[in-house]
């Protein structure tokens, strides 16, 4: 396997919406590199990126697929992710570990909600890109359009640095603007002639080349004062200056291209090399150090720092662990100290990756991508370093679940097998959470959309041989009071011998939301000794578990015990157990009960012609509108909705507004339902207790 120096490699991230070409590009990338012989279709299954069973089955990318090819002696490391919303944690663990992006818009569509989505998530690593407008020959390709929304919405710093021939079946090649040379492209091979710009494109051509001049000029102190003087700017001054402009963030290239006809991939990939910054870019990194976040000065020939950022395990590839190298080299044979677990880590073989294929290597190099097999402790999120100059690198933020499921296994002896197949599962994504609920007596499965479960599901399945349903899970209504009230509780059994004998009065007194539960001992004169009373309070407690009205948990109530009477024979810890049980239900019902609904807060990010439709969806939902503000070219609409009217929410959303809003929640509080709900919880209970006697 040939080495690069850190300044010949590039670490790329493909990102896009769903279905813009991605992976097709990926693929065309490596085919104009000599690592395949011929450009994979996703259609046909038989791509390198897209290669698990389940991105096959359903001909869509669902994890990163990683591989590596050489362009102007620099090997460019590839990272095609996933465009569905639901695999947006497979984007996630690539943005750490590259310098660069190529965002891919489609044609025919443009800026949509993933291009959007993903624009963000790049600002929020400071990360260089190019957009790449692909699919120019579809019969609705539209440059123009695709243009002018990437400069709408994703700013003014994106302006093009080539321009289409053609359009449709008659996309033929691309103008180079800087070079004043067109690429007329022959076959499908990639092979193309330098041809003169067409006369009808040399007007446009020059007129970019113009501004990308002033741009450049204002965007370099020196390069202005040049400009000013002669107005002209060099070839190589131009270039340069437009490159630093890219590298600072001030300018983004953007570039035409088919990758199924494989017409202008190359030039793709040669500004890739030229624009994008090798990993000597990355100075530095985040780390923590006692619960804080830090800058950690990184030195490719200093002391080893690799980050798992990835992990799979397919019976193709067996256990791998993705690594990006900070700094150092990691040697194949050598041991590491895993500084999240503080553990040593042996490690065994390296490879570099292709898709589901393996290249052996004797060393992962700094700034370079590689893979380790069956690593014994580190998992994604961690850090392997040296253990004298230990250092934890900031781990990946992951979004919280928006869809939330519950699941039974379909053989009861699959329960056990099932929790852990899910555990495993979660190693390698940690975008779901499984969670047994004890109150509901059911295990949440939580993702990021119903895709995502499905796919998980899948796997399950596929690896474990568990088939699991997934029901509609149960809502945690809790029930409390709205006034004070006193009743007697008493307990007297008499059967021959010594009887049971409790007696206790209790006061029942309303608490501010989420005031939990309160017992107090008031009882003067020892007409209630003090040994019975945390009997007493146990009885409270039971009676509260099954509920008043419907049968769920109590919560919010003070109990005050201030009176009462004993036998000093008969009494004893169960009686007055008993008695307090009682004497709970007896106050409860005087006390106006009620029941009360987990509310959410809910914050739906939506483009402006959807908002009238959304708001009156929540409205619809019982939900209360609390406002709503701009951020970015979205509106965020904030509302406080109860979680019973979410279910499946996030399907719905994407459905009302062609997938191109999205929604997070988190629990506000519990409010009392409106009377008609109450009244058909207390008649199912009722309807359940009578079923089951």
């Amino acid at each position: 396997m040939k080495k690069y120096t850190i300044d010949r490699i590039r670490n790329i991230v493909l990102v896009g919406h769903q279905a813009s070409g991605k992976t097709t590009l990926g693929e065309a990338m490596l085919f104009n590199a000599g690592v395949v012989t011929r450009i994979g279709r996703v259609e046909d299954g038989n791509t390198i990126l897209d290669s698990t069973p389940d991105e096959i089955e359903r001909k869509i990318s669902i994890s990163a697929g990683i591989a590596f090819a050489e362009m102007d002696k620099t090997k460019l490391n590839i990272l095609d992710t996933p465009g569905y919303e639901d695999f947006i944690g497979e984007v996630l663990c690539c943005l750490p570990v590259v310098e660069g992006a190529v965002v891919v818009l489609s044609a025919d569509s443009g800026v949509e909600i993933g291009t959007e989505n993903n624009w963000r998530h790049l600002d929020r690593y400071h990360l260089p890109r190019i957009v790449c407008v692909n699919k120019m020959d579809k019969e609705h390709a539209d440059f123009g359009r695709c243009l002018e929304d990437a400069r709408k919405y994703l700013g003014s710093e994106v302006m093009p640095l080539f321009l289409p021939v053609g359009r449709g079946d008659s996309f033929r090649g691309v103008v180079d603007i800087l070079k004043k040379k067109a690429y007329l492209y022959t076959g499908a091979d990639g092979s193309f002639t330098e041809e003169e710009i067409p006369a009808d494109l040399a007007g446009e051509a020059g007129e970019w080349r113009q501004k990308l001049m002033d741009f450049a000029a204002e965007a370099d102190d020196s390069l202005l004062e040049k400009f000013l003087e002669g107005g002209e700017l060099s070839d190589v001054e131009l270039a340069n200056g437009l490159a630093s402009g890219c590298v600072s963030g001030t300018f983004v290239p953007l570039v035409p291209v088919s990758a199924t006809g494989n017409i202008g991939v190359k030039q793709l990939m040669e500004l890739a090399v030229e624009v994008l910054p090798s990993p000597l870019w990355r100075g530095e990194i985040e780390t923590l150090s006692g619960g804080e976040t830090k800058k950690t000065k990184i030195d490719p020939e200093g002391p080893v720092t690799g980050f798992v950022f990835k992990s799979v395990s397919e019976k193709h590839t067996g256990d791998l662990s993705f690594i990006r190298a900070y700094s150092g080299a990691i040697d194949a044979g050598g041991e590491l100290y895993n500084a999240n677990a503080e553990t040593s880590e042996r490690i065994g073989q390296l490879f570099f990756v292709q898709g589901k294929n393996r290249v052996d290597t004797e060393s992962i190099g700094p700034g370079d991508i590689g893979a380790a097999v069956k690593l014994k402790t580190a998992k994604t999120n961690q850090t392997l370093c040296e253990r004298s100059k230990a250092v934890v690198v900031k781990p990946i933020e992951f979004p919280a679940p928006s869809l939330h499921t519950a699941i039974v296994a379909k053989e009861k002896n699959d329960v056990d097998k099932m929790g852990t197949g899910l555990n495993r599962l979660h190693e390698e994504d940690p975008t779901f959470k499984v969670e047994v609920d004890p109150d509901l007596r059911q295990t949440i499965l939580s993702g990021q959309g119903e895709l995502h479960l499905e796919v998980i599901l899948g796997k399950l399945k596929r690896k474990q041989g568990v088939e699991v349903e997934m029901v509609v899970p149960k809502i945690p209504f809790r029930e409390t009071i709205m006034k004070t009230a006193e009743a007697q509780g008493k307990y007297k059994k008499q059967s021959g011998g010594r009887g049971q004998y409790g007696d206790v009065w209790l006061r029942l007194e309303p608490l501010p939301r989420e005031g939990g539960f309160e017992f107090v001992d008031a009882v003067v004169g020892g007409t209630v000794p003090t040994k019975y009373i945390p009997a007493v309070e146990k009885g409270v407690v039971a009676a509260m578990k099954n509920g008043i009205l419907a049968g769920y948990p109590v919560q919010d109530v003070r109990v005050t015990i201030f009176d009462g009477s004993f036998h000093t024979v008969d009494s004893s810890d169960n009686a007055f157990k008993v008695a307090g049980s009682l004497g709970f239900k007896n106050a409860a019902q005087l006390a106006k009960p009620v029941i009360l609904e987990p509310i959410m807060d809910v914050e739906v990010l939506v483009p402006d012609e959807y908002m009238g439709d959304i708001m009156g969806d929540l409205s619809m939902r019982r939900g209360k509108i609390q406002g709503t503000e701009q951020e970015g070219s979205l509106q965020k609409i904030k509302a406080q909705v109860p979680l019973s009217e979410l279910y499946r929410y996030s399907t719905m959303l994407r459905s009302m507004t062609q997938g191109r809003a999205t929604h997070r929640r988190k629990f506000s509080h519990y409010e009392e339902v409106p009377h008609e709900v109450a009244q058909k919880l207390i008649a199912e209970a009722e309807a359940a207790k009578e079923e089951g006697s």
